[in-house]
């Protein structure tokens, strides 16, 4: 765990660690003088005698000029409450200061890993779970940063522990010594028992939660399917199991949670009654050992509740421990670095002995060699499971070849120029995706905002007048344009695709889903927007691509099939 943790934190976040432990040693010296004032000021409050009597005192009161002791008690006892003032800020500060550095690593987890999530092969992509990905991004990674918190609650808590344990081992010795052995053992029995428990609590956390996050993306990604087939009372059911699951895990933690202190407190408190009741019996002499178990029990008042949450942070710990596992294996997969080399498009796209796989196993693409001619119109065709996607993906740079070379103008496409070759595409798939945004922000799509450049688009994509008559670019088109016909939504997605000044325009079968009269007034847009550009079109209609320079038919070109 130490060894993760100390991958995943830079070295500025080191020193920031670092002065965070010194700061931690600052409180737990803060904490054990809070303790050990309050037993001389018991004492001379209970005797002013020992003021002269004692040596110790009696130099510092010499040393400030008192006159009498009454009026030393008072000045010390002002003292000791402007000290608990400064302690208070102090600790304030401090928890401040963890709470930042925990939540700075929380977003820098989050950044971490969501920039990794965009590097990711969209071959790698496809085979992951978009509900669990989400997971990562808003629990694991806040999970995480609950495990440094509380890692560093341990410490600071272990620091304080550590000096008013050498504190009460001056006081008396064998008091102290017995008080160890006895609580010793009941935290032994705590760890073998509740800390094995909230370990197993932690995996069953990790695995409903990645569930609850399952059903919801299913269910809110097939609304309109359920109102359908009205299996509302299945999915509740399921979703009620899970949730239930998730909530009795937590449950059984908390109360878990609260065992260690109910235990230790009960103990500790129980055996300084005992000796207070063992000196009455046999002893008698009270008077003279209040202020020591008056020490005492502010010392216990202060080390009970931090073995408490010595044994809380270990145990949270455990708790969280799967998301350290979850978060580390997230930022350290390593994906092949994809940059912007400078591509030119000027001649010809030619693509040779192109190999390609899914699995390693059967080749969907084998042994296809063509050309492509800048500015010809290409249509692909073939039946459902040919390769007509995964071509033009291969060629697009979405995926990577097995084997076989894509060349552009005779440069061959690679990690270091593929970037570079994709701005030049403009993508309108069959299923246009509209989150719930204007019509400006779903085009501009996280590239530089130009409303001139926008309403250009939309007029090219023969869109613009009917948004005009809404409320023009600031249109809201709901979650998955909702509030837009299937035709709106290709032209929305035509204007996207010509926001980039693509020289290549690809549609995935982009106008399948749309009646024939919407799908050849789209069509007849595409063309007339693609004049001047490249156009790749897969397309189970003839009518899609009437027009088309050339035509190519899968079971010609690949050998496989």
């Amino acid at each position: 765990m130490i060894k993760k943790i100390n991958a995943l934190l830079s070295l500025k976040d080191k020193k920031l660690l670092l002065i965070l432990l010194l700061m931690s040693v600052v409180l737990s010296i803060i904490e054990t003088i809070g303790i050990t004032a309050i037993m001389p000021f018991i004492s001379i409050s209970a005797n002013p005698d020992l003021i002269l009597n004692n040596h110790y005192y009696f130099i510092v009161y010499k040393f400030l000029h008192f006159n009498e002791p009454k009026l030393f008690i008072i000045y010390f006892g002002v003292l000791l409450i402007l000290f608990y003032i400064f302690r208070a800020m102090y600790i304030t500060y401090y928890n401040y200061k963890v709470n930042k550095f925990s939540m700075d690593k929380y977003s820098s987890f989050v950044y971490k890993i969501f920039n990794n999530y965009l590097d990711m092969p969209y071959s790698k992509y496809v085979m992951r779970n978009s509900s669990l990905m989400s997971k990562v991004l808003i629990s694991e990674a806040y999970q995480l940063s609950f495990v440094i918190l509380n890692l560093l609650n341990f410490i600071s808590e272990i620091l304080i522990l550590m000096l008013l344990y050498i504190l009460m081992l001056f006081v008396n010795i064998k008091m102290t010594i017995l008080l160890t052995l006895i609580l010793s053992i009941k935290i032994m029995l705590i760890k073998l028992t509740v800390s094995k428990k909230v370990t197993h609590m932690g995996k069953q956390r990790e695995t409903a939660q990645g569930q609850m996050y399952k059903i919801i993306t299913e269910t809110f990604g097939n609304f309109k399917i359920i109102k359908f087939i009205s299996n509302q009372s299945k999915l509740l059911d399921s979703f009620s199991n899970v949730i239930s699951k998730y909530g009795e895990v937590f449950v059984i933690n908390s109360t878990l949670q609260t065992i260690p202190r109910n235990i230790l407190e009960a103990t500790g408190f129980s055996m300084l009654i005992g000796i207070v009741i063992y000196i009455i019996a046999f002893s008698g002499d009270i008077v003279s050992l209040i202020p020591i178990i008056s020490m005492y029990a502010l010392a216990l008042y202060r080390i009970l509740p931090a073995i408490t949450k010595i044994l809380n942070s270990y145990n949270n710990i455990l708790f969280h421990s799967r998301s350290l596992d979850i978060v580390y294996d997230e930022i350290y997969i390593k994906y092949p670095l994809e940059n912007s080399e400078e591509l030119f498009y000027k001649r010809i796209i030619q693509v040779e002995n192109l190999f390609f796989s899914y699995d390693d196993k059967v080749n969907i693409i084998n042994n296809i060699n063509l050309e492509i001619i800048k500015g010809s119109k290409i249509a692909f065709i073939g039946e459902s499971g040919s390769g007509k996607s995964t071509l033009v993906d291969l060629i697009c740079g979405i995926y990577r070849p097995n084997d076989g070379k894509i060349l552009i103008d005779g440069i061959e496409l690679t990690n270091a120029n593929i970037v570079s070759w994709r701005k030049k595409i403009g993508y309108i798939p069959q299923s246009i995706y509209l989150f719930d945004g204007t019509i400006a922000e779903n085009i501009s799509f996280g590239r530089d905002y130009d409303e001139e450049k926008i309403i250009n688009v939309l007029k090219q994509a023969n869109i613009y007048d009917t948004l005009v008559e809404k409320n023009g670019l600031e249109t809201m088109v709901g979650e998955g344009g909702i509030q837009l016909s299937g035709g709106q939504k290709q032209r929305i997605g035509i204007a996207r695709a010509l926001y980039g000044d693509p020289e290549i325009l690809v549609l995935d079968e982009a106008t399948s889903a749309l009646d024939t009269e919407t799908e050849q007034a789209i069509m007849d847009e595409i063309y007339k927007v693609s004049q001047d550009k490249t156009l790749i079109i897969i397309a189970h209609r003839l009518s899609t691509i009437e027009k088309c320079d050339v035509k190519i038919d899968m079971k010609t070109i690949n050998q496989g099939l």
